[in-house]
């Protein structure tokens, strides 16, 4: 049985966040590094944008600025997810695609069990809901993006803690004030937190997120190696923090 890397709970910026992404997938690509599962929080908060989106057409760039949150294009699809500091815990699984089924459903579903399972270690009962989001009594609780490349499978999503919709849609982009309130209104409807369910701290949620994503399998806590860092720092200053990336399109 692969053992699996984990690296456990950091905070960085957006564009590091993404680097050090990249950096794994290259690593594992080449053999250099084993199997791994990241968990990371974002500081300053932040908004990502999916990879064939616009950044400014989904993102109020003056009021990121204003109010210091950063904005990073992903390597992975999907829209626009504002990232709070302290209202989520980020994940990434980085690992060969050969460890996954081919199909992508399937092995959405495999790596959302691991959420799952963490979530009724704090005794939340929640549901896989293809494409790939999870729902705890009918509202979303974590979103998840995948992309398979060089050989290499990268899903990363976040499990909300806590969620403050009025500040996500006042960075995000909504041309109409009456169709604002009318999105804010079916986010809240759509979207719930842990902290509607259970008074587990944010350390208690990353332990049972520990817990769940190891069960079953050879593990260890693990660092980025020198040649992962370097190559994260490169691409963080190269590519994610360059116009010519975030606003490609």
């Amino acid at each position: 049985m692969t053992a699996w890397r984990i690296i456990p709970l950091s905070e960085n910026s957006a564009a590091l966040n993404m680097a050090i992404d990249h950096a794994i997938c290259e690593a594992v690509a080449q053999n250099k590094s084993p199997p791994t599962i990241r968990f990371y929080a974002w500081k300053p908060s932040a908004v990502s944008i999916g990879t064939f989106q616009s950044m400014h057409d989904e993102i109020d760039i003056e009021k990121c600025n204003a109010q210091s949150v950063e904005y990073v294009r992903r390597r992975t699809g999907g829209g626009a997810v504002y990232h709070d500091n302290r209202g989520e815990i980020t994940y990434s699984v980085i690992a060969p695609e050969s460890m996954f089924p081919k199909n992508i459903i399937e092995s959405y579903q495999v790596i959302c069990g691991w959420i799952i399972e963490s979530l009724r270690l704090l005794n939340i009962t929640a549901e896989f809901k293809p494409i790939n989001d999870i729902c705890v009594a009918g509202k979303k609780i974590s979103g998840n993006a995948q992309t398979r490349r060089s050989g290499v499978l990268l899903q990363h999503g976040t499990i909300l803690y806590d969620v403050d919709v009025d500040t996500m849609f006042s960075l995000l982009k909504v041309p109409d004030e009456k169709i604002r309130d009318k999105m804010i209104a079916a986010v809240k409807d759509r979207v719930t937190r842990i902290l509607n369910f259970t008074s587990a701290s944010r350390k208690d949620v990353y332990d049972a997120l520990l817990k769940g994503f190891t069960e079953g399998k050879r593990w260890m806590i693990g660092q980025l190696t020198k040649e992962e860092q370097e190559s994260a720092q490169q691409w963080a200053e190269t590519l994610y923090s360059s116009n010519e990336w975030n606003f490609k399109r």
